[in-house]
């Protein structure tokens, strides 16, 4: 890897050191969540949950991932990711704006089926590549080995009251 890239990756690394985003993070985070991306680009979404201390509604820019005619989101952070923590303790219920705000029920998928979901993820998420320790690229054995430290949802309609 070239000096270069080599920086960029601990430039993109350094914006979630400790799992948690810094200033720099947060701006990037604000600017999406209010621009136009997660309405126009397919792979773009903001998931809004409430927090499971504060109670407020915390919005996270995040890819969405098409595989098998369903919709997955990946956590490159694994699951001390804050919206991990906020999703489940949401019991999964959430609302999610891609194209148009809808609410859903996200199922976290279990470890032994996320490998080509992650993968995938990878193949777009451009973003996530420094902070995963695998490639989009590797080969399937290698992501199911790793597949159980970043957690996986499946996207469904929200069926509740």
């Amino acid at each position: 890897m070239g000096k270069r890239r080599q920086g960029r990756a601990e430039q993109m690394r350094a914006r979630y050191a400790g799992g948690r985003p810094n200033a720099e993070a947060k701006a990037i985070h604000r600017r999406y969540v209010v621009g136009p991306l997660p309405r126009l680009v397919p792979i773009a979404a903001v998931l809004e949950v409430q927090g499971r201390v504060s109670g407020a509604t915390i919005h996270v820019p995040l890819v969405i991932v098409p595989y098998r005619a369903r919709w997955y989101l990946v956590s490159m952070l694994g699951d001390q990711a804050n919206w991990v923590r906020n999703v489940q303790a949401a019991g999964g219920k959430a609302l999610l704006l891609h194209g148009r705000r809808r609410r859903v029920q996200l199922v976290e998928v279990p470890a032994y089926q996320r490998a080509p979901i992650v993968r995938r993820y990878l193949l777009f998420a451009w973003g996530a590549r420094p902070h995963m320790s695998i490639t989009w690229y590797s080969h399937l054995r290698e992501v199911a080995a790793v597949a159980a430290d970043y957690p996986v949802f499946r996207v469904d309609r929200w069926r509740g009251r």
